[in-house]
């Protein structure tokens, strides 16, 4: 980060921020005692100014000019640029209280509990355990409700909390009465049986919907042809109903482990943008992507793509990590000021290029992709 250093001169300081580029940016003020005021704005020497100027009169506002010791700021190019600054400077400056700080709250996931002998859903906001299946993150906690109770419409997996002792006499509940449910409380099947459904189950969602979609338009298709279309429009109707559940989806909702994609954001530097990875639900170092010109002549935005995906390591980072910086890239996707542009591919060997190469020539076309 750049640093003013404050003295007894106030002047001094005055003239130093009106110097500085009214631009995004991050910047964290020093105080003589106690801990330090970070933030981030979209501009500012008008932040700096609101919070550090000479007032002629008392004002509630808060006014750091006589605490001051010095000024830290880096720029940034975007708001996910400025929102990943912001999370890894509070967790440098405040490693207790970062997530209190930069007031991020993570987003909810879909998750099939497959330790458990008998398998079932529940939402959560946490990232953890390794043995579970992890889908999302939705919008909100709303919407990851209505995507699980309607997703187990179309399974037969228990909606109970509890943990099963099976018996004969257990009273099982509505759900097994409406045949929603294969009773393994009742022990009506036993645990292969009712692996075999949560199985299908995970596999919905491992594909988008896919392995489900495919097998009943086969069935439908076969029974066309033996012109038992009274079946047959059963199973359309079956079709039509998982289709109206892949729609309760999230654009950005996947299987947690097999989320691939990058966030296409301006760059501080002109001609470039900067390329926000993630691997395997895991968040990458970024990279700036610039518009080569070599020996006169522009270099192949398809080869140097493809170089540039090839230098991404596989990043592992803790569960909490992973969880944190998800968490930033769910709140700039889902909000109303994001900028620049995410692509999403099935797996790293899947990479849509040739649709990179036009959002990138979009990003970098913006006004915003300025140096301040």
């Amino acid at each position: 980060m750049t640093e003013i250093g404050v003295t007894a001169d106030l002047a001094q300081l005055d003239a130093a921020i009106e110097t500085l580029p009214d631009a995004p940016a991050v910047f964290v003020l020093w105080a003589n005692e106690g801990e330090p005021y970070l933030s981030k704005t979209a501009r500012l020497r008008r932040r700096l100014l609101r919070l550090l100027r000479e007032r002629a009169k008392p004002s509630r506002l808060l006014n750091l000019r006589h605490t001051v010791a010095r000024i830290e700021y880096q720029f940034t190019g975007s708001r996910l640029e400025s929102a990943v600054l912001h999370y890894e400077t509070a967790k440098r400056l405040f490693p207790k209280s970062y997530l209190e700080v930069i007031r991020l709250r993570m987003p909810p996931y879909v998750k099939i509990l497959l330790a458990n002998q008998f398998p079932r859903i529940v939402v959560t906001t946490h990232l953890a355990g390794s043995s579970s299946l992890h889908f999302g993150p939705f919008r909100s906690r709303a919407a990851a409700d209505r995507f699980e109770t309607q997703f187990l419409d179309l399974f037969q997996m228990r909606r109970c909390q509890e943990d099963l002792v099976p018996s004969p006499d257990h009273p099982g509940c509505i759900y097994g009465e409406m045949s929603m449910c294969l009773r393994p409380c009742q022990q009506v099947v036993g645990a292969p049986e009712y692996a075999h459904e949560v199985e299908r189950a995970a596999e919905f969602l491992r594909t988008g919907g896919h392995s489900l979609l495919a097998t009943i338009s086969r069935s439908r298709d076969r029974l066309s042809e033996e012109m038992n279309f009274e079946e047959a429009a059963r199973q359309h109707k079956r079709l039509e109903k998982v289709q109206e559940v892949l729609k309760l989806r999230d654009e950005l909702a996947s299987e947690a482990d097999h989320l691939h994609g990058v966030a296409i954001t301006p760059s501080l530097a002109p001609g470039a943008v900067e390329l926000c990875f993630v691997r395997c639900g895991y968040w990458q170092h970024p990279q700036r992507f610039s518009f080569e010109v070599r020996e006169g002549r522009p270099v192949s935005l398809d080869h140097a793509l493809r170089a540039a995906f090839a230098d991404v390591p596989e990043r592992k980072l803790t569960a909490r990590e992973r969880q944190e910086y998800l968490a930033l890239l769910a709140r700039w996707f889902y909000s109303s000021w994001r900028d620049g542009e995410w692509i999403s591919f099935p797996s790293w060997e899947e990479i849509p290029y040739r649709k990179l190469v036009h959002a990138i020539s979009r990003v970098a076309s913006t006004p915003a992709n300025q140096k301040p």
